[in-house]
C-alpha cells in the first residue's frame, strides 16, 4: 500500500487464470490464503479504494508486504488446493473452524483387515483409508444409533478378544461373526461393514432397497433363515428412521440445509442433513465469527465438511441462510465431485424457508449453551483472581503434578488451561532424569524442582541476556509471534503442599524466576490453597468458583501424569519379559512388538508364523516359542522320540 509501484507491478503480473493467492507480511508469515477463478481481478479487488471490504481484511491489507500465486487448471483445484493451504498453515485472516472436542465423531478404520467401528471426539487420521462421519449434535443419539447398528448388524463388539482360543458369547447369540477366530473372512467382513457406513452415510433408503432384494434372493432359494435374518435387518432400520421425518417438497432429493448464529466472538453453525424426506443427520461445526461474515463462514464450513465425503454421500440440493461469497465456484466444485448438477440455494419460498428457520434456531440453542459456559469459565478465572490477588483474570493456568511406585518409572505432566478450559495441544509430558530417583527411592520434591528447571532455563536464559520479560509476556498473545515466547503461564498450580512448594520456589529462585511467577499448590485432603512463605493457607471454600477451577486443573494433571506413568510402566514390562530370551537384542524386541502389536499375540503365535517378523530366522522363532510354551514342546519332542 505504501509502494504504489511496486503494487501496480507485482497485480500486473497475476495471471488471469484460475488459482489461489497467499498474503504475506514483512516476515514472510502468510496471513491470507484466497482462491479465484481470475487471480488478477479478485486480488485487485483488495486494494481498490470503492470496494467495500470488512474491518478486518482492510487490517490485513495493511500488513500485505508479498503475494504468491498458484496456478490450478480448473476453478474446482483451486477450492480443493485452498482448503489443503489452510489446514496447513492457519492463516490469521482466514475464517477458521474450532476443533471443538465437544462435539463425536463416528470412525470406521478402513485401514484394518477387520475394520473397527467407534465414537471419539478426536479426528486423528491414522491412515487415509479410515473414515470419520460427523461431527454430530447429538451424541446421545449417536449412541443410540450405534447401539442399534450393532444389534442389527453381526459386528465386531469387543476391542480386545475375550478369550485367546474360542469365540464369546457374542457369536453363539449371532451379534459377532467371529472377528477374533476369524470365524469370517476379512472381505465378507468389510462387505458387512459397507452397509452399516450406508447408515451414517444417510443412505438408509437404498441400504433398505438393497436389503429387500436381498431377501427376496435368499426366498428364492429357499434358503428361509438367511432371509429371516436380513428381514429383521429391515425391521431395524425402520426402527432407527420412524421418527425422522420432515415436510417437504418432492421427497426424493437429497439436500443439506445449512444455517448459524453468532456473536462478536464465535460462531455455532448446524447442517442438517435430509435424505428422502427424512432427517438423517444434525451436524454442528464451530467457527470464529470475529468481523467475519456469515456467507464466508458459511462457505468455509460446506468447503470444510464436503472434503472429507465421498461422491456418493454429496446431495443434489444445499439450501442456505446467507448466500455465499463464492457460490458459483463451490456448485462446480461439488457438480465435478459428484457427477451430477448439485443446487445451492437461498430459499424464497415457505416450507424451504421454515426449515432453515429451524436450523437457525438450534444453532440459536447451541450458541447459547456455549455462552453459558464461556460466562461460567470467566467467572471461575474471576474468582481466582480475586483468591490470589492478581490484579487480571489468568488466561493461562498450567499445572504440574508427579506419578511413579516408589521411584520406579517416574514421570511427571504439565497440563494447560486456557481461559478455564483444557488446551491439550499443550500438555507436555516429562520423565525424570535424577539418578537419586529410581526404584525403591522416591523423592516427589527433587522431581518437582527438576521440572521447574526444564520448564521455565528457557525464560531464565533470556532474563539473563538482558531481555525484558514483561515485554515478551504482554507480546504473548499475539497471533502472529513466531519467536517461541509464547507460553508463559499466568498461574503455575503444583498439587501438593507446602513441602512440593517450597521445593519448587527454590528451584525458580536458582533460575531468578520466583518473583515473576504467581506460583501456588493446592493440598488434597482439605482442598487448601497454599500461597509461598505464607504458613496458612488461603482462606477458601471448596465449592468457591476459583477453588474448583483449580481441583479440575489438579485432577487433570494427575490424570495425564498416571497415563503416561502407566504407558511407561507398561513397555517396560514387556521388554523385560522378551529380553529374557537369549538372542533377543533392543532392535530385535521393538520389531517383534511393532510385527505382532502385544506380548500375547507373541505367545499365541506358533514358530513359523513368528519366524515371518523381519529379522527373526527359523532357529530364533524355535527359540522365542520354546520360551513361551517349555510344556507344550518338551512334550512334542518326547512324543517324536517315542
Amino acid at each position: 500500500m505504501e509502494d504504489s509501484q511496486r503494487l501496480e507491478t507485482l497485480l500486473r503480473n497475476l495471471p488471469v487464470e484460475p488459482g489461489c493467492y497467499l498474503m504475506r507480511d514483512r516476515d514472510d508469515r502468510i496471513l491470507y490464503i484466497g482462491k479465484s477463478k481470475k487471480l488478477r481481478s479478485r486480488v485487485r479487488s483488495y486494494f481498490r479504494g470503492g470496494n467495500p471490504i470488512s474491518p478486518r481484511i482492510r487490517l490485513m491489507v495493511r500488513q500485505v508486504v508479498d503475494i504468491e500465486f498458484i496456478v490450478t487448471d480448473s476453478e474446482a483445484e483451486a477450492l480443493a488446493l485452498e482448503s489443503n493451504l489452510i489446514k496447513n498453515h492457519q492463516p490469521h485472516f482466514n475464517v477458521l473452524l474450532k476443533d471443538d472436542k465437544k462435539y463425536p465423531y463416528l470412525c470406521i478404520t478402513w485401514s484394518e483387515d477387520y475394520p473397527r467401528i467407534f465414537i471419539t471426539r478426536r479426528r486423528r487420521f491414522r491412515s487415509p483409508l479410515d473414515r470419520f462421519y460427523g461431527p454430530y449434535v447429538d451424541v446421545g443419539l449417536l449412541r443410540r444409533t450405534l447401539s442399534v447398528v450393532k444389534r442389527v448388524f453381526p459386528l465386531r463388539q469387543r476391542p480386545q478378544p475375550l478369550h485367546k482360543d474360542r469365540t464369546c458369547l457374542n457369536y453363539d447369540i449371532g451379534r459377532c461373526p467371529g472377528v477374533c477366530q476369524e470365524k469370517i473372512s476379512p472381505a465378507d467382513y468389510q462387505q458387512i461393514l459397507r452397509k452399516v457406513s450406508m447408515v451414517f452415510q444417510g443412505r438408509n433408503e437404498e441400504l433398505q432397497d438393497l436389503l429387500q432384494q436381498q431377501m427376496v434372493r435368499y426366498s428364492e432359494r429357499l434358503d428361509f433363515e438367511a432371509a429371516a435374518r436380513v428381514r429383521d435387518q429391515l425391521q431395524g432400520l425402520e426402527l432407527l428412521t420412524a421418527d425422522q421425518k420432515v415436510a417437504l417438497p418432492n421427497v426424493r432429493v437429497s439436500r443439506d440445509v445449512i444455517a448459524l448464529a453468532a456473536d462478536e466472538r464465535v460462531a455455532a453453525v448446524q447442517l442438517f442433513q435430509v435424505r428422502a424426506g427424512k432427517l438423517v443427520g444434525r451436524l454442528g461445526f464451530t467457527a470464529d465469527a470475529e468481523a467475519a461474515e456469515p456467507g464466508a463462514i458459511l462457505q468455509r464450513v460446506l468447503e470444510e465438511h464436503y472434503s472429507q465425503l465421498d461422491p456418493v454421500e454429496l446431495p443434489a440440493e444445499v439450501l442456505l441462510q446467507h448466500p455465499l461469497p463464492e457460490q458459483e465456484l463451490l456448485e462446480a466444485w461439488l457438480r465435478d465431485r459428484r457427477g451430477r448438477k448439485v443446487i445451492l440455494q437461498v430459499p424464497q419460498r415457505q416450507q424451504k424457508a421454515d426449515l432453515i428457520e429451524m436450523v437457525e434456531r438450534n444453532a440459536g440453542f447451541e450458541l447459547a449453551r456455549a455462552q453459558r459456559g464461556a460466562e461460567q469459565q470467566q467467572l471461575s478465572t474471576e474468582d481466582l483472581a480475586q483468591l490470589l490477588e492478581l490484579e487480571h483474570p489468568p488466561r493461562r493456568i498450567e499445572g504440574y503434578d508427579i506419578s511413579h511406585i516408589q521411584g520406579s518409572d517416574a514421570v511427571a505432566s504439565q497440563v494447560v488451561f486456557i481461559d478455564g478450559l483444557p488446551a491439550k495441544q499443550h500438555y507436555r509430558k516429562y520423565k525424570i532424569r535424577s539418578s537419586s530417583i529410581r526404584s525403591g527411592h522416591s523423592d516427589d520434591f527433587m522431581a518437582m524442582a527438576e521440572i521447574m528447571r526444564r520448564r521455565f532455563r528457557r525464560w531464565s536464559q533470556a532474563k539473563a541476556t538482558g531481555a525484558n520479560l514483561s515485554e515478551l509476556r504482554q507480546r504473548r498473545g499475539s497471533a502472529l509471534q513466531t519467536d517461541g515466547f509464547t507460553d508463559w503461564p499466568d498461574v503455575v498450580m503444583i498439587d501438593g503442599g507446602k513441602g512440593q512448594l517450597s521445593a519448587v520456589m527454590e528451584a525458580l529462585r536458582e533460575l531468578d524466576l520466583a518473583d515473576e511467577l504467581v506460583v501456588c499448590s493446592l493440598a488434597k485432603q482439605r482442598e487448601e490453597v497454599f500461597r509461598p512463605g505464607a504458613s496458612q493457607p488461603i482462606e477458601s471454600e471448596a465449592d468457591q468458583l476459583g477453588v474448583q477451577l483449580l481441583r479440575r486443573l489438579r485432577d487433570e494433571a494427575h490424570r495425564f501424569a498416571v497415563s503416561f506413568h502407566r504407558q511407561q510402566r507398561g513397555e517396560r514390562m514387556k521388554r523385560s519379559r522378551l529380553s529374557d530370551i537369549p538372542g533377543l537384542g533392543p532392535k530385535r524386541v521393538k520389531d517383534l512388538l511393532a510385527h505382532f502389536r502385544s506380548i500375547d499375540a507373541i505367545q499365541l503365535a506358533s514358530a513359523d508364523t513368528i519366524a515371518e517378523c523381519p529379522g527373526v530366522g527359523p532357529a530364533l522363532a524355535v527359540q522365542i516359542h520354546q520360551f513361551f510354551h517349555p510344556q507344550g514342546d518338551a512334550e512334542a519332542d518326547g512324543q517324536e522320540t517315542g
